[in-house]
């Protein structure tokens, strides 16, 4: 991660460390402005891909009425947490109940009809057998005999028919009892309504988003990653979601990268990662952007400066950091130095950690300034230094903007000794 509030790291040193150097006496050690400085140590660092997530509800689905109608009546609210099929908003259904009645009408007159037909079909069926009782004893004509099989197979096909209008009356109260049902939306899952647009007396159709519902116990973070992200990242692997940006007010949550598309959009050349965390304290809102690390590795030992240690020079572009030539034991504990010689020393970063980066060509031990880079940075060749422990300097880098301004225009009066 790159170190945060490099304008409020300066703002910092010109006005706190400044004011350490206040003297009513002309003191050499004045073109020495105080900084604060930290002995790097040695050690590795685990390999931080930063990105950026949206948070999603777990089954976070927008809800539409499958139906055209106006709603009579709205059955929950914002916030409210529902059950797989409990009623959410009901529509006016007296035109719908009314095609249910006629439909269920001429159910029963399709019925009717059929058993009409059965019966015609019974009777036609009795004087063909009596007819071929007749026949054996030939004491009935071959036309007589034709005529009656006619009147036998047309008696079927009115069976047939008959029981077809049954079948589609059926059918047809089958599908406006469904359209009566539909008039209720229900939840289709458990969770949590929200985004409600329903109104009594609104016009609706399919379109018409009514609300959005979810599990906010579970959440889903989805990001993109690049193709080359891909070659270092899979699935399994430790991430990192922070609730509140890079203010450090709350541990990040801790999980795995659940699932990853094996699709790359063909323009942005990205696809698709999903995160799925337990979000039971609801740190987490739907709809939340919220910064990313997914940890894809290690680093190899190497020297380890803060990242508030990094400073641009200016004048040429190059990022560095100030390097106190001081021997060990130089460096007095707790208390202001005595000037000492420093110089912008130009780095390669091996590696980028959330709170330090590896650097080549340095060695442990160094004492690199973190706080005051803007008041070497006109030329000046020496410093007073105050050291501190990396805990002060990691404390400060999680600072929140806030608090760091609060920290610097504190009246000097509130100001504790040093």
């Amino acid at each position: 991660m790159p170190a945060r509030f490099p304008t409020l790291f300066a703002l910092a040193a010109a006005v706190t460390l400044a004011g350490c150097s206040r003297s009513d006496s002309p003191n050499p050690a004045q073109t020495a402005p105080p900084v604060e400085a930290v002995a790097m140590r040695t050690g590795s660092l685990p390999l931080v891909e930063r990105l950026s997530g949206t948070v999603w509800a777990e089954n976070q689905v927008a809800l539409y009425s499958e139906v055209s109608g106006r709603i009579a009546e709205v059955l929950v609210d914002n916030g409210r947490t529902v059950a797989a099929g409990d009623p959410l908003v009901k529509l006016a259904d007296r035109t719908v109940t009314e095609q249910v009645r006629q439909a269920e009408a001429g159910l029963r007159i399709a019925e009717a009809r059929l058993w009409q037909a059965q019966a015609a079909q019974a009777e036609v069926a009795a004087q063909e057998k009596r007819m071929r009782s007749l026949s054996d004893r030939n004491l009935v004509t071959e036309v007589e005999q034709e005529t009656l099989t006619a009147q036998l197979a047309a008696a079927d096909a009115d069976v047939a028919l008959a029981e077809a209008g049954v079948e589609q009356a059926a059918a047809t109260l089958a599908e406006r009892q469904d359209t009566l049902a539909k008039t209720i939306i229900r939840a289709p899952i458990a969770g949590v309504v929200g985004s409600r647009d329903a109104e009594v007396g609104m016009q609706v159709t399919a379109s018409t988003r009514l609300f959005t519902l979810g599990n906010l116990d579970r959440a889903v973070v989805r990001l993109n990653l690049t193709d080359v992200m891909l070659g270092h990242i899979e699935t399994g692997m430790t991430v990192r979601v922070y609730t509140d940006g890079d203010r450090g007010l709350q541990p990040p949550l801790t999980g795995t990268l659940a699932r990853i598309s094996p699709f790359l959009n063909q323009i942005s050349r990205s696809t698709e990662a999903e995160i799925e965390l337990d979000n039971s304290a609801r740190r987490l809102q739907p709809g939340m952007f919220v910064p990313v690390d997914i940890l894809y590795g290690q680093s190899r030992q190497a020297t380890l400066a803060p990242t508030s240690a990094l400073f641009t020079d200016p004048s040429t572009g190059r990022e560095g950091v100030y390097l106190l030539n001081a021997a060990p034991g130089e460096v007095p504990a707790g208390e202001l130095s005595a000037p000492i010689p420093t110089a912008f020393t130009p780095v390669s970063i091996i590696a980028r950690g959330a709170t330090e980066v590896a650097v080549a060509d340095l060695n442990a031990g160094d004492w690199v300034v973190t706080l005051g880079q803007n008041l070497l940075a006109t030329g000046r060749s020496q410093a007073r230094v105050r050291p501190v422990d990396w805990d002060h300097v990691l404390e400060l880098q999680n600072l929140q903007r806030e608090a760091l301004l609060a920290e610097i225009i504190r009246p000097s009066s509130e100001t504790p000794a040093r």
